[in-house]
């Protein structure tokens, strides 16, 4: 059966997207409809709407004569957006903490487990996904949830570029443990800070982070010049 207009145009955002990860769609580069019709196999109308929505969390923009691209992005902004994500996980964990069920506390384990011995960076990054949104709904506060969601989705490309560094997996599943641990023993105080650690970029970690995105730019800066 065909996938309905709603779940083809998140097949097709997701695939953008992953296209704009892995530096094939390079910061600067043009989104055209009609070429992404033509390699997706599809209308533009469910093009436009992948590309509308990620123009919302600002991945790409619309510049005047040249229609779509991929927006750059600094290393500032880069770091303004991994703070504001790690003060709303930490929310998030403090939340669960005090008012997680026994059945959240439970799907948040089984969550975490389920990243155990994966070395995959995009499996990993997919079974992260589920462990973060089951630590958020743990929190028991919708709009909290609605809000972390959505700047899930804008630091979404980011936080997969970093599990590309060679042990970050290893580090990002003792770090969930911790995490998980601090929300079992209902100590909110400590698993806010937990998750804040987690998220928040400092360090080498930043600059990994920034030198991998610097590749991506330079593809687009060489056609400028």
């Amino acid at each position: 059966m065909d996938p309905s207009p709603h779940r083809l145009s998140e097949q097709l955002l997701e695939a953008i997207e992953e296209r704009i990860v892995t530096g094939e769609y390079p910061p600067g580069a043009r989104l055209d409809e009609v070429n992404l019709a033509e390699v997706f196999g599809v209308s533009r109308t469910p093009i436009r709407e992948a590309l509308i929505r990620l123009s919302t969390i600002r991945m790409i923009e619309k510049t005047p004569r040249r229609g779509w691209a991929v927006a750059p992005v600094s290393p500032r902004r880069l770091m303004e957006m991994f703070e504001f994500m790690a003060e709303l996980e930490a929310l998030c964990a403090r939340f669960a903490a005090q008012r997680a069920t026994p059945f959240q506390l439970q799907r948040l384990n089984a969550a975490h487990e389920a990243c155990r011995g994966v070395t995959d960076p995009d499996e990993y990054y997919r079974l992260n996904e589920v462990f973060h949104q089951a630590l958020y709904e743990a929190s028991g506060n919708e709009f909290l949830v609605e809000q972390t969601l959505e700047m899930q989705r804008r630091a979404r490309p980011y936080r997969r570029l970093q599990l590309r560094a060679p042990t970050r997996i290893g580090e990002s599943f003792a770090e969930h443990r911790e995490i998980v641990e601090a929300i079992l023993s209902r100590d909110a105080d400590l698993a806010g800070q937990k998750l804040r650690e987690h998220v928040m970029l400092q360090g080498e970690r930043f600059s990994s982070l920034v030198r991998s995105v610097e590749k991506l730019l330079a593809p687009a800066t060489k056609r400028r010049a």
